[in-house]
């Protein structure tokens, strides 16, 4: 076969014949076989995504050529070998082999990717073996900063930066510097680490041994290494103690600024420390002499002091005399009123208030004062001023179910029970009368000056209504009203003259035919009971058309028992039935015990008369005469 004819086969890709080496080269088969065998032995066996060494060949501004000991060599981008700028020919690196062959036949190999896969195993291993890396703090984020690993982007948030506050973040962008590794998703390829956690290992030990040698009352220097609106971290060298405001000064304050400052240096005292929690309670007061225990003979019972409110509550305002030394203004002792008022509507944080001491007692370090004692207690003249049946004008200052409040001045406050307010209106609750801050005109029915009570009455500035209302609302008398309110057993009516009587449920039962009464109709009543001495009166509806009913039945009757008498002939004479007449005496009498047991009405009197048969039969026959 010429060598033409091997060269074309090769090319189209037919099979070499047996004896090809034989006949071109001139090897037997063994040597042919040992030939084969230092040809693969020069291949290494590559398999496509992992690491593998290689040697760089040549180096230039645009790529870098390594061998990894293949048929044919990667070109990998000069971007890649940044964190080696002093890569030179020869130089034994690592690459990630991509692929053996691309479209183009090229092999393709990324330096970059290399290092991002051994960083990850890196990082995986600090997870595990708590193995610290370096990195170099990229650039600020939200919540934090980006801190490049080896090549790969960390989450650093901003809490973890540094045990102490940063006041400038930014200050930190570029530096170089070691982390821990705290959590790493996979999923995410996301990693946060933390600068904090290897400087609060360090303290741990430091902190170990301060606490360790703590002592109660021992004094300390320390820094103000952060304030809260509680109190200030105190830097006692390595380990952190609380100050907490309460303890900074011996006065009232609102914030630890007031008093100090960040980084400003101060002496204070071991109050308490905790070794299991690690905590140490710090104070700054107790190092100065507590101000009760000096206080000045101006601060004595019944002085006038001058003070700063420093705190408002419910029962009180609390005033501050020095630093240090506070007394309280019960709201009892603010006005000579009795209705105490709430202090937050008085006073305000800051106020200047004058006072007078009411007791002392240096002991428990507890002081009352009091404000009303600066004006005079107006009940020292209230004898004078509001005696016995005078009459006055007053504010209701609160309402209760018994009665009310009448406030005459401030500090003289009377009561009116409820059955004081009115002489004719039932009243269930005070508030159905007047309402709480309105005027009401009073007089004073009683007068009580060593218990401070003062009793008032509204109904005893007119007359006793009732003695008029007994001839006015006689018994069986029929009037109006007006239906003001239901309740369970009957209803209250309004009669004229502004008096109230009450019906039964029983009473209230209308004619068949018509709709039930409800509250603001007005209708007939007829009173059955009139109880002058316990202001009652008692009402019937369903009387008025039951005895209108009755009296057209004894009409009826009537006319039915005289139809005889129609038919008389009036012709015929007949003399006037004696009997008959002789009976107008008896009626006279009837009608002079009628007027006797109950004062009745001219019409009632009347009506009652004519409807006896013997006075009809007396006027029938009188016409016929």
């Amino acid at each position: 076969m010429s060598n033409e004819k091997k060269d074309a086969m090769d090319l189209v890709g037919a099979p070499a014949p047996d004896d090809f080496w034989d006949d071109a080269y001139g090897y037997s088969g063994a040597e042919r076989e040992r030939m084969m065998r230092l040809y693969e032995g020069t291949m290494r066996q590559l398999n496509e995504n992992e690491i593998v060494k290689g040697r760089v060949m040549s180096v230039d501004d645009r790529e870098v050529v390594v061998n990894i000991g293949y048929k044919s060599e990667g070109v990998i981008s000069a971007s890649e070998f940044r964190d080696l700028p002093q890569v030179k020919p020869g130089d034994e690196v690592e690459v990630y082999l991509e692929q053996l062959e691309n479209r183009a036949g090229q092999m393709v190999l990324s330096r970059k990717k290399a290092s991002s896969v051994r960083t990850w195993e890196k990082i995986n291993r600090a997870v595990d073996e708590e193995i610290i890396l370096e990195g170099i703090v990229r650039r600020r984020t939200k919540g934090g900063f980006v801190v490049d690993l080896e090549g790969v982007e960390s989450f650093l948030p901003g809490s973890q930066i540094d045990v102490k506050p940063v006041r400038d973040y930014d200050s930190y962008v570029g530096k170089r510097m070691e982390f821990k590794v705290v959590k790493i998703n996979h999923q995410q390829n996301n990693v946060v680490v933390s600068h904090k956690a290897l400087i609060e290992k360090d303290l741990e030990v430091q902190k170990a041994e301060i606490i360790n040698n703590l002592e109660r009352g021992q004094i300390l220097e320390g820094v103000a290494k952060n304030i809260t609106p509680f109190g200030v971290f105190i830097d006692l060298g390595g380990v952190d103690g609380l100050l907490h405001i309460t303890d900074i000064s011996w006065g009232r304050i609102s914030s630890p600024e007031e008093v100090l400052k960040v980084d400003q240096k101060i002496n204070v005292v071991v109050l308490d420390f905790d070794d299991e929690k690690k905590r140490i309670s710090l104070g700054l007061k107790q190092l100065q002499p507590h101000p009760w225990d000096s206080l000045g003979d101006e601060v004595a019972v019944g002085n006038k002091v001058r003070g700063k409110v420093v705190t408002i509550a419910e029962y009180g305002v609390f005033i501050e005399i020095q630093p240090g030394v506070e007394g309280l203004i019960h709201v009892s002792e603010m006005s000579w009123s009795q209705h105490p008022k709430n202090p937050a509507e008085l006073f305000k944080v800051g106020d200047e208030v004058e006072a007078v001491i009411l007791t002392l007692d240096q002991a428990e370090r507890k002081m009352s004062l009091g404000i009303k004692q600066l004006t005079e207690d107006p009940w020292s003249h209230v004898a004078e001023k509001y005696p016995v049946g005078s009459k006055h004008s007053g504010v209701v200052r609160n309402i209760t179910s018994y009665g009310l409040f009448v406030e005459l001045e401030e500090g003289i406050d009377g009561m009116i029970l409820i059955q004081d307010l009115s002489w004719t209106k039932k009243i269930n609750h005070p508030s159905e009368f007047i309402a709480k801050d309105e005027k009401l005109d009073v007089v004073v029915l009683d007068l009580d000056v060593e218990n401070r009570r003062l009793r008032l009455g509204h109904k005893q500035l007119t007359d006793d209504p009732w003695d008029a209302y007994e001839t006015l609302f006689p018994v069986d008398s029929v009037h109006e009203g007006t239906l003001t309110r239901m309740v369970e057993k009957g209803a209250s009516i309004e009669l004229p003259y502004g008096i109230e009587g009450f019906c039964p449920v029983k009473a209230l039962k209308v004619e068949a035919g018509k709709e039930e009464l409800k509250e603001g109709d007005t209708a007939k009543f007829k009173i059955i009971e009139f109880n002058k001495e316990n202001r009652r009166i008692v009402l019937s509806h369903s009387r008025v058309w039951q005895d209108e009913l009755d009296k057209e039945k004894k009409a009826k009757k009537k006319s039915a028992e005289s139809e005889p008498a129609e038919s008389f002939d009036p012709t015929q004479q007949a003399e006037p039935d004696k009997g008959t007449l002789g009976e107008l005496a008896a009626l006279a009498g009837l009608k002079a015990a009628m007027e006797a047991q109950a004062p009745a009405t001219e019409t009632s009197v009347v009506e009652a008369v004519a409807e006896t048969p013997v006075v009809e039969a007396v006027a029938e026959t009188q016409n016929a005469e």
